[in-house]
C-alpha cells in the first residue's frame, strides 16, 4: 500500500464528464483542494463517458494514457474527481505503481492537516478510521503505532486482516464515546447561554466564502483566513456586544463543499450542532463566483442534512468589492432583512451585519413578549 501523498508531491488530476452541467466548476474546485493539501498539480486527464468504468473507472485507454502521463512528468499521486470504489482503487494502484486518491480521501487529508483542536483530531480520525473500514484488505499493523495505540492482541488463530479489523473497530468505539462527552459539554455551555438570554449566531458557507474573514472582522479575532479551501476547519466561537441586543456568542464553522463526505457530516456532528443550535444563520457566500448558486443549494443540503434547515437564515453576500457591488440591504415582505450585500476585506456593509443581528434579537423579543401575553 502506497503511502498517502505528502506536501508537495506531483500529482495528475482525473476527471470524467458524465454531463454535468457543472463540470468545470468541480474541475476547477478540484485543482484547488489539491493545491490546499499541498500537491504540486503537473497535468491532467479528461474523459467522457455515461457510466463509470467497473474494474478502472476511468477505463482501460484512459488509464494508458494517465500511466504515461504520470511517467513523463515523474508525477506519484493521481487524483480523481470522484468517489472509487476500493477494487478501483487497487486496480488503478496497480496499474499506475503509484497512489490513488478519490475526491472524499483528498478531502480527509486536507482536514487531517488543518485540525488543531483536540475534538477537531478526533473527528478527522474518525471519519478517516470509517473510510477506511470500507478498504481494509490487507494487513494495516501500522494502526498499532498510531498515537495512542489501541494495545490489543489477536486471539488464537486470528488472522492480520481480523485482528486489524477488530483494532479498528475498536478505536472508532473509542472515538464516538470521546465525542459523544465532547458533544455533552457543549450541549450544557448552550443550555447556559440560553438560560442568560444570549443570541447565538453561526457563520455558515461554502468552504473559501470569506466567513473566517468576517469572524475576524466582527470579533477583532485573529483566526486563521486564507484564500484556499477549507483555511479554517476547527469551529470558534467568541462574544461580541452589539448595540440593540447586548452580548452576542459569535460561531464560525467548518466550510461545506459539494459532495462533502457523509462520514465527515457524521464526524463532526458535535460541532455542527453549533448551527444546528443557533439562533440565527449568516450565510455567507462568494458574491464574485461564478457557480454561487449551486454553492448556495449545496450548503442548504447540508443544513437540511444536519437538521439546520428551519433556523432562521440571513444570506451574506460577501467580496462585492470584486465584482463591482454597493454595501446593501434586501428585506422581505414585512420588513425582515433576508439578505446583506458586503465586503469582509474592506470593512464594507458590516454595519449592516451588525444591525441585522439586533433586528433578528428585537424582533424575537417582540415575537416571545406578545406569545407571553395569550398564555
Amino acid at each position: 500500500m502506497f503511502e498517502r501523498p505528502s506536501g508537495g508531491d506531483a500529482a495528475i488530476l482525473v476527471s470524467v464528464d458524465f454531463g454535468e452541467n457543472d463540470y468545470q466548476e468541480s474541475l476547477e474546485e478540484l485543482r484547488q483542494l489539491s493545491l490546499s493539501a499541498g500537491l504540486a498539480v503537473l497535468g491532467k486527464v479528461e474523459g467522457k463517458r455515461s457510466v463509470p468504468d467497473a474494474k478502472l473507472f476511468i477505463g482501460s485507454g484512459k488509464a494508458d494514457e494517465l500511466a504515461q502521463m504520470m511517467q513523463a512528468t515523474e508525477s506519484h499521486v493521481a487524483v480523481f474527481n470522484h468517489d472509487l470504489t476500493p477494487s478501483q482503487q487497487r486496480n488503478l494502484e496497480r496499474l499506475l505503481q503509484a497512489r490513488v486518491v478519490d475526491r472524499t480521501g483528498l478531502i480527509l487529508d486536507i482536514f487531517s492537516q488543518r485540525a488543531q483542536t483536540h475534538e477537531g483530531k478526533l473527528q478527522v480520525e474518525l471519519a478517516q478510521l470509517e473510510h477506511l473500514s470500507t478498504r481494509l484488505v490487507r494487513g494495516w499493523t501500522h494502526l498499532e503505532r498510531q498515537k495512542g495505540g489501541i494495545g490489543v492482541r489477536g486471539g488464537p488463530g486470528e488472522t492480520q486482516l481480523e485482528l486489524d479489523r477488530r483494532m479498528l473497530r475498536i478505536r472508532v468505539k473509542q472515538l464516538r464515546e470521546k465525542l459523544l462527552k465532547l458533544k455533552a459539554q457543549r450541549g450544557m455551555q448552550r443550555r447556559a447561554r440560553k438560560r442568560s438570554n444570549v443570541m447565538t449566531v453561526s457563520l455558515v458557507g461554502y468552504t473559501n466564502a470569506g466567513k473566517s474573514t468576517i469572524f475576524n472582522r466582527l470579533t477583532k479575532a485573529n483566526i486563521y483566513a486564507a484564500d484556499q479551501l477549507f483555511a479554517t476547519l476547527d469551529t470558534t466561537t467568541h462574544k461580541i456586544y452589539i448595540a440593540g441586543c447586548g452580548s452576542v456568542v459569535l460561531s464560525d464553522t467548518v466550510g461545506f463543499i459539494k459532495h462533502l463526505p457523509h462520514a465527515l457530516v457524521e464526524a463532526f456532528g458535535a460541532t455542527l450542532e453549533e448551527a444546528v443550535q443557533a439562533d440565527l444563520l449568516l450565510h455567507i457566500v462568494d458574491t464574485a463566483s461564478t457557480n454561487r448558486d449551486e454553492q448556495i443549494a449545496q450548503v442548504n443540503k447540508v443544513l437540511h442534512e444536519i437538521g439546520a434547515s428551519e433556523v432562521p437564515q440571513i444570506v451574506v453576500y460577501n467580496q462585492i468589492d470584486r465584482v463591482g457591488l454597493e454595501p446593501a440591504i434586501g428585506r422581505d415582505e414585512y420588513g425582515r432583512i433576508t439578505s446583506l450585500h458586503v465586503s469582509a476585506k474592506t470593512g464594507e456593509g458590516l454595519d449592516f451585519l451588525r444591525l441585522a443581528m439586533a433586528e433578528h434579537y428585537q424582533y424575537v423579543q417582540k415575537q416571545s413578549t406578545e406569545e407571553s401575553a395569550f398564555v
